[in-house]
């Protein structure tokens, strides 16, 4: 059963237009000019109930706009958007008791309140019994490891314990689908992993519908089993995660400082990209071989000061999907003509 049902859905904006220049400036402020900017064009697709989907593209593609709109603060140019059997925009309201969101760049808890006052806020925003809140509250505050933090203003907290605030109190009223707009931006590799691991408990044990926007590709990889890439507000393909893994994230990037000088690892799928005394930068091809595979095999032969693992970068991804579905065009000419059109939205 589709609980987001997305038709012809756009949005156009006006945007006001800059002249170079002083005499330019002055005119623009007396004559100013505007021209239309399409953030979202025409796009179509259906989210199942408890499906975790992944909404991807470059800056200025069209995602936050496009949950804006299925949550009802935006409203579209044309098209049409069902979620939960509701017009977001039209009923806004009662939308609102039925769906989370988290903004990576927006906080919703009061700045200078600390989270347990902005949890109780919330449980009467959304008319929660005492008693289910309390239980919903404490449940949430162990789940999330919050405790330390339940007294303390939001002002003073850690990016990563904020962050983790915001979606406990997102999820306080049981919210059948949950928005989250790059949740993990900016935050440590240890938190990322913790919230991760929060968002896929609940979406398992609640049945959660999840619709994910991120620049990591490792929030994808762990949360997600579908994806939609959006460039230039348009979709650019709608496929399961594990097809795009194999087609698009089959290659990491290692960075290794070894305690001494070590021989070349002679494995297929394994390429020293450079070497300047201890220090190596590798090319791996996960569909040759696994990291479990390699990491066992390097600690046997090298002895290992540190190591970084990197992921292709998402405007690498996207550029990659752009070009096998703007028809194979070279790399080069696939890589100016995506960033041209995500210049044209910005």
């Amino acid at each position: 059963m589709a609980v987001i049902t997305v038709r012809d859905l756009t949005k156009t904006f006006r945007v006001k237009e800059k002249e170079p220049g002083l005499v330019g400036s002055l005119r623009s402020l007396v004559h100013p000019r505007e021209r239309e900017k399409q953030a979202v064009n025409s796009i179509g697709f259906e989210v199942e109930r408890g499906e975790t989907l992944a909404f991807l593209g470059p800056n200025g593609a069209g995602k936050s706009t496009t949950i804006k709109m299925l949550s009802g603060i935006l409203h579209p140019t044309s098209g049409s958007a069902d979620v939960l059997g509701l017009c977001p925009w039209k009923d806004r309201k009662k939308l609102a008791y039925r769906i989370g969101c988290v903004f990576g760049q927006k906080s919703q808890l009061w700045y200078h309140l600390p989270p347990v006052d902005t949890f109780e806020l919330m449980g009467r925003i959304y008319d929660l019994p005492k008693t289910d809140f309390l239980q919903r509250r404490d449940m949430l505050v162990e789940r999330f490891e919050l405790g330390p933090y339940l007294t303390t203003p939001v002002r003073k907290l850690s990016l990563g314990e904020r962050m983790r605030c915001e979606i406990a109190s997102a999820l306080l009223h049981r919210p059948e689908v949950l928005f989250l707009d790059e949740p993990t931006i900016g935050l440590d590799v240890v938190v990322k992993q913790r919230i991760r691991e929060l968002i896929r408990e609940l979406n398992r044990e609640e049945g959660t519908t999840v619709f994910l926007t991120s620049h990591d590709p490792t929030d994808v990889e762990q949360l997600c089993k579908r994806v939609i890439v959006i460039n230039h507000g348009l979709v650019i393909l709608d496929d399961s995660v594990a097809s795009m893994k194999r087609d698009f994230l089959g290659k990491k990037t290692l960075h290794l400082k070894l305690r001494e000088e070590g021989q070349d690892l002679r494995l297929p799928g394994v390429e020293v990209v450079k070497r300047k005394g201890t220090g190596l930068r590798l090319s791996v091809d996960t569909t040759l071989i696994s990291m479990d595979e390699l990491l066992s095999r390097m600690v046997q032969d090298w002895r290992i000061m540190d190591i970084t693992i990197e992921d292709p970068a998402m405007e690498e991804i996207i550029t990659h999907i752009y070009s096998r579905e703007a028809g194979g065009i070279g790399s080069e000419e696939a890589h100016f003509r995506c960033r041209g059109e995500q210049e044209a939205t910005s």
